[in-house]
């Protein structure tokens, strides 16, 4: 169900990112891009740090003796990203295939599985200051009031969503899964799933029981999200109309949190565009700069996200491949 969402969401994407382009003219948006050249392949360069700064985040939310080493946190972080920017999986396939490259990689199953549920939950709280600081600077530019208050009240529900989340996942979330699954199904080998279940339910636990680290967590997530505003900042800079700081960190905050919570639209297609636009006429930009910043900041996905993929492919060709060697009997 998940998955057929995700593939309308992005072809509904797709669909409302080609009209924004056609409405504001595709060779205006595109002259907008050359005059800067190749001047824009900085902005993955500024925007790097905060991948740096997740995997720091992340290294917080797992059991302070069996941390995995720093590589394998970032490779498993930067191929996860990959997949769920650039595939339709909801933003979830991604966390799965964190949890199963560390796994690849020798790690505790169940380590790494409570460890991507917290993280994740860790992005999620990441979001109500981040919707807190953009909100605020919105008032404070004096633009949009009613905006603000639509804003507040999404982050209110959000922040509601993730306490009843939290609180879910330390009264045991797997194992009162395992258990109601196994209540129809009756198969031999449930008990284990049942018990590695109880297992993750425990480490969960012992994760959120240490306060210092998780809210350590957060901060560094939080501070990831405010320096990911230098590629805004600077894609204004190079395409020839230089805002304000607070106006770039206005900017990609709530844009980001617009696209975030259309997180069944692949990478906010579409999304995302329409909050640049909608956000960029507040503090005086055209849609068609608007949408070139947008655009600007997408190639990212080529130098970033795109290598992530194709490495995460050569992980799991590699893993395959070796499999097969052990299974395939000798002649």
């Amino acid at each position: 169900m998940i998955r057929i969402a995700s593939y309308i969401g992005l072809f509904v994407g797709l669909l409302g990112l080609t009209w924004l382009i056609v409405w504001q003219g595709i060779d205006e948006i595109l002259a907008l891009l050359q005059n800067s050249g190749f001047a824009l392949l900085l902005l993955p360069i500024v925007w790097f740090p905060s991948l740096i700064v997740a995997v720091v985040s992340w290294h917080f939310l797992f059991p302070v003796k069996r941390i995995p080493p720093c590589k394998e946190i970032f490779l498993s972080l930067w191929m996860g990203r990959a997949i769920n920017t650039l595939l339709p999986v909801a933003s979830i396939g991604g966390e799965i295939a964190k949890a199963r490259l560390l796994i690849l990689w020798g790690r505790d199953g169940v380590d790494a599985s409570a460890s991507v549920l917290v993280d994740k939950t860790v992005q999620a709280i990441a979001l109500v200051p981040w919707a807190i600081i953009g909100t605020g600077l919105l008032v404070y530019l004096a633009m949009d009031n009613e905006l603000a208050k639509f804003i507040m009240l999404g982050t209110l529900l959000l922040g509601l969503g993730i306490v009843g989340f939290v609180l879910v996942q330390r009264a045991g979330l797997f194992g009162f899964i395992a258990r109601l699954v196994g209540k129809f199904n009756t198969s031999d080998g449930w008990g284990k799933i049942t018990h590695n279940a109880h297992d993750v339910d425990a480490v969960v636990k012992e994760i959120y029981s240490n306060k210092k680290r998780f809210l350590i967590s957060i901060l560094w997530r939080t501070t990831g999200l405010i320096l990911q505003t230098t590629e805004v900042y600077l894609a204004c800079y190079l395409l020839g109309y230089p805002i304000t700081i607070i106006e770039a960190l206005m900017l990609k905050s709530l844009t980001s949190i617009i696209t975030d919570i259309a997180f069944v639209i692949p990478n906010g297609y579409g999304i995302q565009e329409g909050g640049y636009v909608m956000l960029g006429m507040l503090i005086g930009l055209t849609p068609e700069f608007s949408l070139a910043i947008s655009l600007a900041t997408r190639i990212r996905e080529l130098i970033v996200d795109l290598p992530g993929l194709l490495y995460w492919q050569h992980v799991e060709a590699k893993y395959m491949l070796k499999k097969d060697l052990k299974i395939r009997p000798a002649r």
